[in-house]
């Protein structure tokens, strides 16, 4: 048979993920996705290995290379797959180099100019302020409009008599928000002030030929802006404060020799001042010189090879120490006078540089800094030279991506000698730089310099070193571990990749705000047809004769043209009905809109006391866009997680070890049906006994001083016990274990503190993982102390042991395993692995244990189903000449030039097979307090998570578990290519297995409280996403992940995150909300209509960036949930009333004209047209913006179903707007003509035989019955009264007769003793009464039809919060003298008002658990709406057909839901569903996830199984009703501080409740005791 074409291989590895009908395959439990993940990278590796083989048959090597070089994600390529194309010029630096004449101008100053390191994220400058706010206002329609009103109206011909005061609407509209803008802005320059002010470390006194002798542009001189040369007054303060420090500063580079470190070792200063650091040996059990971080190969560059046991003696002097290090330091300088690299002895130097401290505003390209332990990095900057032999530093990228592992960097080799000042003066170089770009993960330069050679020849050789990412420091990371380094600034300010990817602070405007320009644009319509019928039909009257005006208005006219007089009046007509377009309504919402920002920063349950913050709004003009979000765009390390790992479970020879439920395995117990009713507060003590237990087992066995019991995480005492069981055979099995585990890793230890504490060791490595893994090893009994070029040095149960590293294998994403090869104390030679487990079990001995092997995979199956993080570990004993062969071998592939990766990769192969299984360990990555609830109540909300993660595939699908965002009933569909077309065969194919599986029936419609037996989510790494993003593709992929339930990206830029925010908010028409803490996350915070930033303990960029900063994920919930329902509830509201308001009053002047030859004469007296919007309408309105509440805060966090109105914008709308256009044009009629009917009737008279004909007297009766009808009609709209709304609605309507009695008091031309004529009379108050009564009548009947036979979800829960229970039920007081009687106990008992955050079992409050009843006297014709809440049945008390008390806990209503069967589901009627409006349709076809869901009060008790037949046949008026369990998306349980978060809410409690003040001392015991008997049913999961 003749061999396949490697082609035939591709195509059909091509076709693994599809099956014959295209169909992707799909997985569903996590441990089955992440062996499909891993299997997908294998598979795709494989593909690419066999491209290049075949490329190599095909192309010349040459030309192959370039091919096969740099692949991946951004690398080469764009965001979209195409070629990526860095635009700007190439930029050189010079350092003590010449720079060519040709790149100077005529004053010696080089022609390019970079910015200064000072950055700015506001919006203005003092300069631009007014001019850039004024046109980002003037882009309102309305302002436009108003503008050219307030100048028609300057001149007199136009009707108005006062423009002055027409004017100051719209210039107090453009100051207040102005001010509003301001301020707002003013916040984000301060917080820039205090970054540009931060403190640095550079080389002064040394000419930077970079920049130019005055770098200042003319706008700056004029400005007053100082020189950077000028010692400014806080620059000098800071020197003043730092000189001892600087001036006797001695750089020393380690040696490598050292075991565990302790600060500031490198760092040598000659003066007596306890600021400075010494080398002094500390005392303790470690008396060594702690010098770090090693050298990995064994070489030391400085040429010092003492021992270890040799470098620090105990007592030894401090004075000698210092000599010896200075001594040091100078042999070095003296030493490297040679010179070697960029070193260059022979030039000329003034010998004056030395370190300065300055501020980080005061950098510019060329500087050279020196950075600190802990320092933050001020600009990009080049590596030089750093405390490290081998030119090696850690840095935290915390505030980049939120990752608090260290990542490597490392120096230039030319320049890694440098280790002065001095060095720095001798030194010359150039580096060619690429221009400034975004990506955070490449970078090309190249080092140029010259070097004499040392045979004596004298000869200069140009050398050229290349310079890559790993050689940049990136403004916002954090040196850790490292003692100092000397770095080139490389990019300063708005260069930095870091403000790159943050680009210009957008100016958002919210949904309705852009929705209004259109309400805007109709009313100016409506505007324009009046006012032209106003001007023709004048000019048609004027164009008569024979009139009375021939006689009475001679002379009145502007013009002798009737149509110059016609335009006139059309002129006039803009004038008089301008308030139909409401200026009003934007003064009004911009104080709405602040008081709202106000509400948000005040809310206590978003306020966070470890970080002392609250949430802070930056963006006040958007709230009501918090009310519609659609899709939420979460980052995942630091925004879900804590970035934490803990060590909870192992398994070790087949047997699991390890105690506790995570939130994670609890969430994968509730998701298999397994109860979890047991009180967590019970079970978190019993935890604390059982880790008590096992510290005093194994203080009782063996000494470990190590041991730090507060991190302490693997509890189980029965490892305990069988490692303390000398003649047990499992406990060589568990040491072998935990020696591989202090022994396999790259964990760099550091002793913060020898002195104080010495035996206090903390563990640095890159990844978090590896921390757990080997502090989890520390605490058991095997601590990692010692890492130097020749030893390992561990504890084994108080017994030290050495082992001589030999080789590291390192991880990599690819490898997906690391490996370490070292000699134990016996001499033999040891393999330990450790990895992925499939990857693991390829490579396990053919003769190995199969017993052990299928017991440790079903122990790791467990554990990736409970969304723990699992890895494997194995090992094997070397032969010497196997060792020594394989060594040859793989210094070879190292030594190689083609296809160095491929053989390297090709020689650990040869190495790593024949292993034997030690174990398996499960990490849980620390999720935020709250996620799971969130992230559920989220759900419930009809809100779809998208994941944006830099983070590997594995890792982001174990959160996805963890954090219930992927379940075990979901399909699951990974998709990894690396060409465009397998990415459409791969989306296509997801496509039609959605289509495939709706059409087959095996989806079920979700139900009220969760989803149906199968949802779909996709899951995407970024090099898939750069080609799904095209321009080709971005439709398909688009479909795809809109209609799964969740959608994962891992390995994905800060670009393609922006991208793909941008791909659904232009694709779909949604509001989206991006949330994160780092800085890689400002792009698609930015991008997003509402981006929100996590604070963290040292700042955030993403947090600068955002329109909403607050410090955990969870408040994320009260947000969106209370803030943002409430106030697009509140806006949409208003704005429709305000439309109203302004119609009502405008058209009833134009019903006048009819009978005044339409020559816009006011109805209404002029007064009371300034202070219609003003005073007499505004302030209604306004209270109903800021204070109006639907459904109590409590209410709607405990029915989330309500925000899916706002998501799929049902609250305002333009049916809506023409809806009350329509009431204001109607209940204009009612005014006018009413009172004209009324006033025709016969001519009425004053108290004082005076008639009341005049036109003041007809207007002021017209205007007043407009303006109460305006302010009660608001009224009815009110849902929330308070005492605020009665004065304000009663104060209004009282100003109106007010302001009639002041005014008319002053001697006027037409309103002279008005109040004396029309207050006195019958036909006003009558009139008033009438207008009022037909006016507000339609609206009246339309609110009671609507709320009782078509009621929304919130007139339910508003009913259930009047008339039920629900208050009790929710925890709330009860007015005095309306308690409820639905205790446990048989007494009323106490509620709290708010639910508290704390964790005092004294404040926990008891609620009732009997069943919960929405009525005393339920209504039928409420309970088969159409938006749900059916009203929950009542339950018997069943667990399998008998009573079952258990005491009540604390848990989360997911929980309690999870762990029983969900009550009755409606299936609703044709009857009735025929009254609901289109809502269910409009949802179900739009999105599953959209539709509206019956909503279940959380704390109803369910039936049991046995009950359902007896109870569905049970008669409902409403229409028929089926039992059925419901599937539900299920999550964690949470502990008891976080159910009393602001994401959760009480159902049950046993806990006491809290006494009345009034309580004497006994009532209150007794009160506790009787709580404590409480008990409530639960129900087993066989009734599932």
């Amino acid at each position: 048979m003749a061999p396949r074409s490697p082609r035939h291989d591709i195509e059909e590895d091509d076709s693994a993920d599809l099956d014959h009908d295209l169909r992707l395959r799909t997985v569903r439990t996590a441990a089955s996705t992440l062996a499909e993940s891993i299997h997908t990278e294998e598979r795709r590796l494989k593909r690419r290995k066999t491209r290049r083989m075949a490329l190599k048959i095909f192309f010349r090597r040459q030309s192959d290379k370039g091919k096969d070089r740099g692949k991946g994600a951004g690398e080469g390529e764009d965001q979209t797959g195409k070629p990526a194309v860095i635009t700007g010029e190439r930029r050189r630096i010079y350092v003590n180099a010449e720079i060519p004449l040709g790149d100077l101008d005529q004053h010696g100053d080089p022609i390019v100019q970079y910015p200064r390191n000072k950055i700015r994220t506001s919006k203005y400058t003092i300069v631009t302020f007014i001019p850039k706010n004024l046109f980002e206002q003037f882009r309102r329609v309305a302002n436009v409009y108003f503008l050219i009103l307030v100048i028609l109206q300057i001149f007199p011909m136009f009707g108005s008599s006062t423009p002055q005061i027409a004017m100051l609407p719209l210039v107090f509209i453009l100051v207040v928000t102005a001010i509003k803008d301001g301020i707002e802005d003013y916040r984000r320059a301060r917080l820039d002030e205090e970054v540009n002010n931060s403190a640095t470390t550079k080389l002064g006194q040394w000419r930077n030929v970079n920049r130019a002798k005055d770098p200042r542009s003319w706008l700056e001189k004029l400005r007053g802006v100082p020189h950077p040369d000028k010692i400014t007054r806080g620059v000098r303060k800071l020197r003043e404060r730092d000189h001892q420090d600087l001036q006797h500063l001695v750089l020393v580079k380690n040696n490598g020799i050292g075991s565990v470190r302790s600060s500031g070792t490198s760092f040598v200063t000659d003066t007596p001042d306890k600021s400075s650091v010494s080398l002094e040996s500390e005392e303790g059990p470690l008396s060594k010189d702690h010098l770090y971080p090693p050298t990995p190969h064994g070489g030391h560059a400085t040429g010092l090879a003492t021992p270890a046991s040799s470098i620090g003696t105990k007592g030894v002097d401090a004075a000698f120490t210092r000599a010896r290090a200075l001594s040091s330091a100078a042999e070095s300088s003296r030493s490297s006078r040679v010179s070697v690299g960029v070193m260059d002895w022979e030039h000329r130097s003034s010998g004056t540089a030395q370190w300065e401290r300055t501020l980080w505003k005061k950098l510019y390209v060329g500087d050279i800094v020196l950075l600190r332990e802990n320092d933050q990095v001020p600009a990009d900057i080049l590596v030089l030279s750093t405390s490290d032999a081998d030119g090696l530093c850690y840095v935290e990228t915390k505030n980049l991506d939120g990752e608090t592992n260290l990542k490597p960097r490392k120096s230039l080799k030319a320049t890694s000698s440098i280790s002065s000042d001095e060095d720095l003066e001798h030194a010359s170089f150039v580096i060619d730089s690429e221009p400034p770009h975004a990506n955070l993960y490449t970078y090309q330069g190249v080092l140029r310099y010259s070097n004499k050679g040392n045979d004596g020849s004298g000869q200069t050789t140009n050398k050229v070193e290349p310079v890559t990412i790993n050689e940049l420091l990136l403004r916002g990371c954090t040196l850790r571990n490292t003692d100092w380094v000397i770095g080139l600034v490389a990019f300063t300010g708005k260069d930095t990749k870091i403000l790159l990817n943050g680009g210009d602070t957008p100016s958002k405007r919210s949904k309705i705000e852009k929705e209004t320009n259109f309400n805007v644009i109709m009313n100016f319509g409506l505007l324009l047809i009046m006012c032209l019928v106003t001007g023709i039909v004048n000019g048609v009257f004027l164009d008569k004769t024979g009139t009375s005006a021939d006689y009475f208005e001679l002379g009145a006219e502007t013009s002798s043209s009737n149509a110059v007089n016609a335009i006139i009046t059309f002129v006039s007509g803009l004038v008089a009905f301008q308030n139909i377009v409401p200026i009003s309504l934007y003064i009004s919402i911009e104080i709405v809109k602040t008081i709202q920002a106000f509400f948000i920063f005040q809310d206590v349950d978003m306020y966070y006391a470890p970080l002392d913050s609250a949430c802070v709004p930056k963006t006040w003009n958007i709230s009501d866009d918090l009310g519609q979000i659609a899709y939420i765009f979460s980052d995942k390390t630091g925004t879900l997680t804590q970035n934490v790992m803990e060590f909870q479970r192992c398994s070790i020879n087949g047997v699991p070890y390890g105690e506790g439920i995570t939130e994670a395995m609890k969430g994968a117990a509730i998701r298999t049906g397994q109860d979890l009713s047991a009180d967590p507060a019970a079970e978190a003590a019993e935890l604390l006994r059982t880790k008590a237990t096992m510290i005093d087992a194994m203080k009782s066995r063996w000494r470990n001083p190590y041991l730090q019991e507060d991190t302490l995480t693997l509890l189980s005492p029965k490892l305990i016990q069988h490692l303390g069981d000398t003649s047990n055979p499992q406990r060589e099995k568990i040491m072998g274990f935990f020696r591989a585990l202090a022994l396999c890793h790259t964990v760099l230890p550091d002793k913060p503190e020898p002195r104080e504490q010495p035996y206090l060791i903390q563990y640095k490595a890159e990844s978090p993982d590896e921390v757990a893994l080997v502090g989890a090893a520390r605490d058991v009994g095997f601590p990692f102390l010692i890492r130097s070029n020749n030893a390992l040095e561990i504890e084994v149960l108080g017994q030290v042991e050495t082992y001589v590293p030999l080789r590291v294998l390192e991880f990599n994403s690819t490898r997906k395993r690391m490996s370490v090869i070292v000699r134990n104390p016996e001499g033999q030679i040891v393999l330990y692995c450790k990895g992925a487990d499939s990857v693991i079990y390829e490579r396990l001995a053919k003769d190995h244990n199969q017993e052990l092997k299928d017991a440790t995979h079903r122990d790791l199956d467990t554990f990736a189903n409970g969304g723990l993080r699992t890895l494997c570990l194995a090992y094997r004993y070397l032969s010497e000449d196997e060792y020594a062969s394989w060594l040859r071998v793989s210094e070879e592939a190292a030594a190689a030039v083609d296809d160095r990766d491929d053989k390297i990769e090709e020689a650990n192969e040869q190495i790593e097979h024949s292993l034997t299984v030690l174990g398996a360990t499960a990490l849980e990555d620390k999720l935020q307090e709250g996620v799971p609830d969130a992230i559920e109540l989220l759900h419930k909300a009809g809100i779809k998570l998208w994941i944006l993660t830099g983070d590997k595939l594995q890792t982001a699908i174990e959160i996805g578990f963890s954090c219930n965002l992927l379940t075990n009933l979901m399909e699951v569909m990974i998709i990894s290519a690396d060409s465009a077309s397998e990415a459409r065969n791969q989306i296509e194919g997801g496509l039609n297995k959605i289509a495939s599986m709706t059409r087959s029936g095996r989806t079920e419609k979700r139900t009220s409280d969760g989803y149906g037996a199968t949802g779909f989510a996709v899951v995407i790494d970024g090099d898939t996403l750069r080609y799904a993003l095209s321009e080709e593709l971005k439709p398909l992929f688009l479909t795809l992940g809109t209609q799964c339930d969740t959608v994962v990206c891992c390995r994905v830029s800060p670009a393609q995150k922006a991208l793909t925010v941008k791909l659904v908010k232009e694709g779909r028409n949604v509001m989206t909300l991006a949330i994160g803490d780092g800085a890689n996350d400002v792009a698609m915070i930015q991008e997003a209509h509402v981006g929100c930033g996590l604070l963290g303990k040292e700042g955030s960029q993403a947090a600068m960036s955002a329109d909403y900063a607050f410090a955990q994920f969870r408040f994320l919930t009260k947000l969106l949930l209370v803030h943002g329902r409430w106030s697009y509830i509140r806006i949409a509201e208003m704005h429709a009333n305000f439309f109203y308001k302004n119609v009502i009053w405008t058209v009833a002047m134009f019903w006048f004209l009819f009978w005044n030859s339409f020559d816009a004469t006011y109805l209404f007296e002029y007064t009371f047209i300034l202070l219609q919007n003003l005073a007499f309408t505004s302030l209604p309105v306004i209270v109903m913006g800021a204070f109006d509440q639907d459904v109590n805060a409590k209410a709607a966090m405990a029915f989330p179903q309500l925000y899916k109105r706002g998501v799929l914008g049902l609250d305002y709308t333009r049916a809506k707007f023409w809806a009350y256009m329509f009431d204001g044009l109607y209940q204009s009629a009612i005014v006018y003509f009413v009172t004209f009917l009324v006033w025709s009737l016969g001519t009425a008279s004053s108290w004082d035989g005076r008639d009341v004909g005049a036109l003041a007297d007809f207007g002021t009766t017209a205007g007043v019955a407009a303006l109460i009808a305006s302010n009660i009609y608001v009224g009815l709209n009110t849902k929330y009264w308070t005492v605020m709304t009665w004065v304000v609605i009663i104060g209004s309507i009282l100003l109106i007769f007010l302001w009639i009695a002041i005014y008319s008091a002053f001697v006027t031309y037409t309103f002279n003793s008005e109040a004396e004529i029309i207050f006195p009379l019958f036909n006003f108050w009558a009139t008033v009464v009438l207008v009022n009564a037909w006016a507000l009548m339609p609206r009246f009947v339309w609110n009671f039809i609507q709320q009782a036979f078509m009621p929304l979800d919130r007139d339910i829960v508003r009913e259930m919060w009047v008339a039920g229970d629900l208050k009790d039920k929710l925890g709330i007081r009860r007015r005095k003298g309306s308690r409820s009687d639905t205790s446990i106990t048989g007494r009323d008992e106490v509620v709290s008002d708010t639910f508290s955050d704390t964790t005092d079992p004294e404040a926990y409050v008891p609620l009732s658990a009997h069943p919960y009843i929405s009525s005393p006297t339920p209504r039928p014709d409420i309970e088969g709406m159409e938006k749900g809440l059916a009203n929950p049945a009542i339950q018997a008390d069943y667990h399998d057909g008998v009573h079952s008390p258990i005491p009540l806990s604390y848990y989360s209503p997911s929980a309690i839901r999870s762990a029983m069967p969900s009550p009755n589901v409606a299936t609703f009627h044709d009857a009735a569903t025929a009254r609901s409006s289109d809502l269910l349709s409009h949802a179900a076809a739009d999105d599953p996830r959209d539709s509206m869901e019956t909503v279940q009060a959380p704390w109803t008790q369910p039936v049991s199984q046995g009950n359902l037949a007896a109870y569905s046949a049970q008669p409902h008026d409403s229409g028929e009703y089926e039992m059925r369990p419901s599937r539900q998306r299920e999550v964690s349980g949470t502990s008891s501080s976080s159910v009393l978060s602001t994401s959760t809410y009480l159902t049950a409690s046993n806990g006491p409740p809290t006494p009345d003040p009034d309580d004497d001392n006994e009532t209150i015991r007794d009160m506790r005791r009787e709580s404590n008997a409480s008990y409530a049913s639960t129900y087993s999961p066989r009734a599932l």
